[in-house]
């Protein structure tokens, strides 16, 4: 599959504190459209792909610890682990992967650059 286009639409999933809206944001001032798509919320396991239907979709993964810690989340392991199987069609599917425990927002924002080139 090509990468898109400036002109295509980019979707971004993650569990909560995985840097989605971090990223969308680095990526809309380099011209791309993007889409936080909030399946983590959903129980429907193809809504990113119902909803939104993104060129290309970006999976950002963060640990429970990181999530918890970036967002100053009061969660239980479990609620995150509930967001990771509501998340898992979309991991599936996704075109690129992008684990940002240890990346600083910019090192995550040219991954995606660098594939979406």
């Amino acid at each position: 599959m090509e990468p898109p286009s400036k002109g295509q639409l980019v979707g971004v999933v993650g569990p909560c504190g995985s840097g989605k809206s971090t990223l969308m944001a680095g990526l809309e001032k380099h011209g791309y459209a993007c889409r936080h798509i909030a399946q983590e919320h959903s129980y429907v396991q193809a809504m990113w792909q119902i909803v939104s239907k993104p060129d290309v979709l970006i999976y950002l993964h963060s640990s429970f610890p990181v999530s918890t810690a970036r967002r100053k989340l009061d969660w239980r392991e479990k609620d995150y682990e509930e967001q990771l199987r509501r998340l898992s069609h979309a991991r599936e599917h996704a075109q690129l992967f992008i684990d940002t425990d240890n990346l600083t927002p910019e090192q995550v924002l040219q991954k995606a650059l660098d594939f979406l080139k």
